[in-house]
């Protein structure tokens, strides 16, 4: 079966062109976004994935209707991929069903992934300019919700150790390393020491 996919940016927007591409195509269902290629909620597209089977082609106008950019496409073709469908995009000529048009999603994978390579070499190049000015001071740790509460009535004997560490989600040596932290930065009553795995309650 053949399953069309149409997107236009607004309301207004008119999908004939496309919609006439369907058809010629031979397209059995069509689904249709007005939304703009940037929204991740496009309801129709969600739908369309839900409804294809093994077997199925899926068929764009271009990858700019169907994908928000080159990751997203890759992501999707998986997708469809994985559910035994095939993708066809008229305008560059993907056609996964030939090894020409396989050869060129590979192409697109690579750019992406190079792509991918050069934001993470800014992003190092980045911080290490900012680290040789004195600036960079690296992402600052974030205690989980409610630890200063939990830690209280650990202190207070109100909760076991494990308790505490069950209720905050945390190994016994990330717990031990966060109080002993805040203990430092912010003076509070006497943490009880450490206790051996066999005796810890």
């Amino acid at each position: 079966m053949k399953i069309g996919y149409i997107r236009v940016s607004t309301q207004e927007q008119n999908t004939a062109r496309q919609e006439l591409l369907m058809e010629s195509m031979g397209v059995d269902e069509v689904y249709i976004d007005h939304i703009s290629g940037k929204n991740t909620d496009r309801p129709e597209l969600k739908k369309m994935l839900d409804y294809v089977r093994r077997g199925d082609t899926v068929i764009v106008e271009s990858i700019s209707r169907f994908a928000r950019n080159t990751r997203d496409l890759l992501d999707l073709v998986e997708r469809l991929s994985a559910k035994g469908v095939e993708f066809i995009s008229q305008k560059e000529a993907i056609d996964t069903t030939t090894p020409t048009g396989k050869f060129m999603l590979t192409i697109f994978g690579a750019v992406a992934e190079l792509e991918r390579e050069y934001i993470l070499q800014r992003q190092r190049e980045g911080i290490a300019i900012a680290k040789k000015h004195g600036k960079y001071k690296g992402r600052k740790p974030v205690d989980p919700p409610g630890f200063q509460a939990v830690v209280a009535q650990w202190q207070a004997g109100k909760l076991t150790a494990v308790e505490a560490m069950s209720k905050l989600n945390m190994t016994k040596s990330t717990f031990y390393r966060k109080v002993k932290k805040a203990q430092t930065s912010s003076p509070v009553p006497h943490i009880p020491s450490m206790p051996d795995e066999d005796t810890e309650k």
